[in-house]
C-alpha cells in the first residue's frame, strides 16, 4: 500500500512570532517536525511493515522545511516531497488543505492518506478533514489505534471526550491520529546518512496547476485582523528560607487574601 503522510514544521521554541503586517506565523527561524504529525510518521512506518509499498511525506513550507524533511527520510519515509512557493505564503487551513489535495492528485494518490491530528503552532485540527473533503474521500479523526487493515478497508479504534469508539472505513482514506497511537522511534546512523543523502522534490504551484487565488493570503478564508496578548493576572513570588519559614509566608499570603476578600 503507498502511504502519503502530510508534515509540518513548526516554530522550535514555544514563543511563537507573528508578521506585524499579515498576522500570520512566521516560519524564517528554527523550527522542528510537528509533534502529532511525528505519530503519524511512525504509524506509515509501521503500516508498511505490515502491507509493504511506499512511504511520501507531503509538506507546505519555505525552502527550509527541506530540513525537517531529511528528518524524516532518516525515520525511514522512502519520498519527501515538499510545496514551496511564495504563492502559498499566509496560507490558513483551506488554502493549505487545497494546495495539499492538488499535490495528492500530482502523485497519483496514495491507498491511505496520514495526518497529525493538528499542528502545535495553530490547534484547529482542520487540515485533515478538509483535506479528505477535498479528495471525496472518507475520514476518521483521533484515531488512536490501527486494530486490521486490508488494502480495502481499515478498522480503527477513535479516542474520543467520553472513551473509545469502533470505526470501520473503506481505503482509500484520510486518517488523523493522536499520540496515544505509538511511541515514534528514533532514526539508526544509517538513517541519518541515508536522510542526508536523500532527495527532497520541491514542487511550485505552477507544477501543480494551482490557482494561485485559492492559495496563500488570497486563497484564504480567515483573516487575522489584530493579535494581542492576555493580561498578565497574577504575580509570583519566590520564597527562600527554610520549610517552616516557607510555610508562614504562605500561611501569611493566604491570610492577606481572604482579608481582601472580607473587605
Amino acid at each position: 500500500m503507498n502511504i502519503i503522510v502530510c508534515v509540518k514544521q513548526v516554530p522550535a521554541s514555544n514563543e511563537t512570532r507573528l508578521d506585524p503586517v499579515t498576522h500570520t506565523i512566521l516560519r524564517d527561524g528554527a523550527a522542528i517536525l510537528n509533534p502529532f504529525d511525528a505519530y503519524a510518521v511512525e504509524e506509515a512506518l509501521r503500516l508498511r511493515e505490515k502491507l509493504g509499498g511506499e512511504i511520501t511525506a507531503l509538506s507546505m513550507g519555505v525552502p527550509a522545511a527541506q530540513r525537517m524533511l531529511r528528518d524524516v527520510l532518516a525515520l525511514g519515509v522512502d519520498r519527501a516531497v515538499l510545496l514551496t512557493d511564495r504563492a502559498f505564503a499566509g496560507s490558513d487551513t483551506l488554502a493549505t488543505a487545497t494546495a495539499l489535495s492538488a499535490a495528492v492528485r500530482h502523485l497519483g494518490g496514495a491507498g491511505l492518506i496520514l495526518c497529525g491530528r493538528m499542528a502545535s503552532d495553530g490547534d484547529t485540527a482542520q487540515v485533515g478533514p478538509m483535506l479528505a473533503t477535498m479528495l471525496g474521500l472518507p475520514c476518521v479523526t483521533d484515531v488512536a489505534a490501527v486494530e486490521e487493515i486490508t488494502q480495502h478497508s481499515a478498522r480503527l479504534l477513535r479516542l474520543t471526550d467520553e472513551g473509545y469508539q469502533r470505526v470501520e472505513t473503506s481505503l482509500p482514506a484520510v486518517l488523523t491520529v493522536v499520540k496515544e497511537i505509538n511511541v515514534p522511534r528514533l532514526p539508526s546512523i544509517a538513517g541519518v546518512l541515508r536522510g542526508e543523502q536523500g532527495e527532497v522534490r520541491c514542487l511550485t504551484a505552477q507544477e501543480l496547476g494551482v490557482d494561485t487565488a485559492q492559495v496563500g493570503l488570497k486563497g484564504s478564508a480567515t483573516k487575522v485582523t489584530a493579535t494581542s496578548r492576555p493580561p498578565v493576572r497574577g504575580q509570583c513570588r519566590r520564597l527562600t528560607g527554610t520549610l517552616e519559614e516557607m510555610a508562614q509566608a504562605v500561611a501569611q499570603a493566604l491570610r492577606g487574601k481572604e482579608a481582601d476578600i472580607h473587605d
